[in-house]
């Protein structure tokens, strides 16, 4: 008999399996995945991902990690100090061509502000925290990324930081579903119905996850093979980014003196970006430009989720394991 305990025991070789049908489906059956190309459709689904996962966080003792300020501190440098160095030092190793590091400065300095919550809690960091830190997120990465874009590209990049988007995901993607999770758990102490509709809520991360990156892996791996001289480019730097981010953030939860849970939550927020988000800003370009910077942000998607079934794992058993009684 399936149990809620025993899929998320085997969820990892669950994504794995997904990953591969969603790959293959993508390049055998284009037409049929067309009709998945949709951000709508990818929001609603993150959507219903995030409510079951912010179902099961106990919002009734969520205020006490509004008091870690060394931990919003620890955030703030790793995302907007340290990955902005990393970003600029690997942008180094790529052809000097703007629409190429702008696809790149684009998807590297925008931190997550949704699935990041799913991963953290799966790689068994403190998923509260996280949760807490997207409004801050949000905002810093909205008002530091244009500077970044004039810092690395010049002021003509300053056009494409709209905040639109932005706003648009965040509303989606976070503020609905929490606030949903909310009620729903609110409700449940009052009435039994509402208890059963918590106790369903649980079994959602694990099969929207699946479904997740179904959706876009399928959709969007066949826009990848028309610019594939561009797309071998970027993912060594991508694959870099993932390598190097984990033992800074490590280095920096160990200067701010962050517990174990914290330190691996910082570690997720640094290695996760926002590819999902800053999507509709490379849709919105001109020409060749948008087909060129969209491909390279969907290459990052792709590297970016099968880094994160990695992470679960490494993140807890090497990188940041659990102190000795």
């Amino acid at each position: 008999m399936l149990t809620r305990e025993k899929m998320e025991q085997h969820q990892i070789g669950f994504y794995v399996v997904v990953l591969i049908a969603a790959a293959i489906t993508g390049l055998l059956a284009k037409r049929a995945v067309h009709l998945l190309d949709h951000s709508a459709l990818i929001s609603v689904i993150i959507a219903v991902l995030m409510y079951g996962m912010f179902t099961q966080i106990p919002f009734t003792s969520i205020r006490q990690s509004f008091h870690n300020r060394r931990f919003i501190a620890a955030l703030l440098v790793a995302n907007y100090v340290a990955v902005p160095l990393v970003v600029w030092l690997l942008s180094l190793l790529l052809p000097q061509e703007t629409p190429l590091l702008l696809g790149v400065y684009l998807v590297l300095l925008t931190p997550c502000i949704d699935y990041v919550i799913v991963f953290t809690y799966l790689g068994r960091g403190n998923e509260k925290l996280m949760l807490l830190s997207t409004p801050i997120l949000f905002v810093t990465q909205m008002l530091l990324l244009p500077l970044y874009l004039w810092l690395f590209l010049g002021s003509e990049a300053m056009r494409i930081a709209d905040p639109l988007p932005f706003i648009e995901a965040f509303l989606i993607v976070i503020v609905v579903p929490l606030l949903v999770a909310i009620v729903v758990q609110w409700l449940s102490r009052r009435y039994q119905p509402f208890q059963s509709w918590l106790d369903c809520s649980a079994w959602l991360p694990v099969p929207f996850m699946a479904l997740t990156l179904f959706v876009i892996v399928s959709s969007q791996i066949g826009k990848l093979t028309v610019h594939w001289n561009v797309i071998l480019t970027v993912i060594p730097v991508y694959i870099a980014f993932m390598l190097i981010m984990p033992w800074i953030a490590r280095g920096i939860a160990s200067w701010f003196r962050l517990d174990i849970a914290s330190g691996r939550a910082l570690i997720f927020s640094s290695g996760t970006r926002n590819s999902l988000v800053v999507l509709p800003l490379a849709l919105a370009l001109p020409g060749e430009w948008s087909v060129i910077v969209a491909s390279i942000i969907v290459t990052q998607t792709i590297v970016e989720l099968v880094g994160e079934l990695i992470y679960v794992r490494v993140v807890p058993a090497w990188i940041l394991r659990d102190r000795e009684s």
